[in-house]
């Protein structure tokens, strides 16, 4: 197994750093924690964890270590494999948290990399505090001092500020002052504790291990390390993990989960199970409910890699129409900077994507892609699949039409940046040059989830 190596924070660049080859929505971040009754080498253990997670963030990445007295955090700009090397010693520790980023709060530079650390707390989170600036200029007047420019920190510096003797009772009153939609670990010298918000927007889920436990942001993780998982943590929930075991309290109760739909369509790995929901499974049903719903005839089908391929999968067993690979994705691209231009930024989708011109050339196509934000994406794979000689292109989308912009941990566009919002359906089949183009139904989508109560499906309502 490859070491985690933490001898020193690796420099990085202050640029913003995104992948512009997808033109999708971005969630903010994978959060990870891990509470073991015995000191033992962790530095597998997090590599492991934090590369799981890593499609959840890939500007930056960190973890903060408690040796039981003291509390170090070690993070740098990059891809997990980039930021941790091979010059370092072992970490031996009983509790630890990891965090993979992409900023949609504060800038993507060093400074704001998670974990962040504060004396005898560390912090890591995934999501957004939509109130945080208001707690942020309270904070502030008091002559409170902020060395990030994260909504996280506030959270941080809300706690250290009114921190009583009774913890449990101090989480419990700052939760009550948050809004949001996030997933929080936080780390103290001998407690690790997991908080999920008031609706359940943003996932966080209970693993065992050995004699331990596991927070993650997704289930994968905990399969990955070969962690039983125990349950989600519910909406609103506060737990509380140390050498007594797992406590469970409430800040809100009774609230039913409003778990973010994009979750299910893009954000989780497809080895994942989200609120009892298995994310393969859902993609792949969308795949079929698009062919119930926009049937049409084609030679083959194919998908955007990779959300979009068990759709494609879905469909083509609904169809009867023969599966094909399309692409083949550069899985070693990674991050790439944001471009001075659009021309440079086009042509980075042909970095990542390249069509199998083989498999296209002459064909009708049914082609399946998870979402359309922008469009500017889905245009240029068009083009790239004309280019390769296809004939025909019946574009169909795994997703309702995104309608609104979202505050509650999602990098969003403002409104009139999102195609579906400012165009209807034959000008988008305009815009994109396709022979037609069809998207999933709110009430198709809602089949995919498997029974699920509860979901948050506010972008899609006009």
């Amino acid at each position: 197994m490859k070491r985690i190596f933490l001898l020193k924070i690796k420099n990085g660049s202050d640029n913003m750093l995104i992948d512009n080859i997808n033109d999708k929505f971005r969630e903010e971040c994978g959060v990870f924690g891990i509470y073991s009754n015995r000191k033992y080498d962790m530095s597998s253990l997090l590599y492991q964890a934090l590369n799981s997670l890593q499609h959840r963030g890939q500007e930056s990445c960190g973890v903060a270590v408690s040796n039981g007295k003291n509390i170090s955090s070690f993070k740098g700009m990059g891809l997990v494999s980039e930021v941790f090397n091979n010059k370092s010693n072992e970490i031996y520790s009983k509790v630890a948290i990891g965090h993979t980023r992409y900023s949609t709060f504060g800038k993507s530079n060093l400074k704001n990399a998670q974990p962040i650390l504060d004396e005898d707390i560390a912090i890591a989170h995934n999501g957004n505090i939509t109130n945080a600036n208001s707690h942020k200029k309270h904070l502030l007047s008091k002559g409170i001092v902020f060395d990030t420019e994260t909504d996280s920190e506030v959270f941080l510096k809300l706690l250290k500020e009114n921190r009583e003797k009774d913890l449990e009772k101090s989480l419990i009153n700052i939760s009550k002052q948050i809004k949001g939609g996030y997933a929080i670990v936080l780390l103290f010298k001998n407690k690790l504790i997991g908080i999920r918000d008031e609706k359940g927007i943003r996932p966080l889920c209970i693993g065992k291990l050995d004699d331990g436990y596991v927070l993650a942001s997704e289930s994968c993780t905990l399969n990955i390390l070969g962690a039983k998982f125990i349950r989600d943590v519910n909406p609103g929930e506060i737990v509380i993990i140390d050498k007594i075991g797992l406590k469970s309290t409430y800040f809100k109760n009774n609230i039913k989960c409003k778990t973010c739909s994009f979750e299910y369509i893009y954000f989780a790995r497809e080895d994942s199970v989200i609120d009892g929901v298995d994310v393969y499974k859902s993609r792949f049903l969308a795949g079929k409910e698009l062919y119930k719903e926009h049937p049409t005839e084609a030679d083959i089908v194919i998908g955007v890699p990779d959300s979009g391929i068990p759709a494609a999968i879905g469909y083509s067993k609904a169809s009867g129409i023969e599966y094909e690979i399309g692409f083949v994705k550069n899985k070693y691209v990674g991050r790439t900077f944001i471009q001075p231009s659009r021309k440079i930024r086009e042509r980075d989708i042909s970095i990542k994507l390249n069509v199998i011109k083989g498999n296209v050339k002459g064909k009708n196509i049914v082609l399946i892609d998870d979402s359309i934000v922008r469009g500017t994406t889905s245009k240029k794979i068009v083009e790239m699949l004309k280019k390769a000689g296809t004939d025909k292109i019946h574009l169909r989308i795994a997703s309702p039409i995104i309608n609104n912009p979202c505050y509650l941990g999602i990098d969003t566009k403002d409104k009139k940046e999102l195609l579906g919002a400012k165009k209807n359906l034959k000008e988008i089949k305009e815009f994109l040059k396709v022979d037609s183009i069809e998207y999933i139904s709110i009430g198709g989508f809602i089949k995919t989830l498997q029974g699920k109560n509860g979901i948050c499906l506010k972008c899609f309502k006009k």
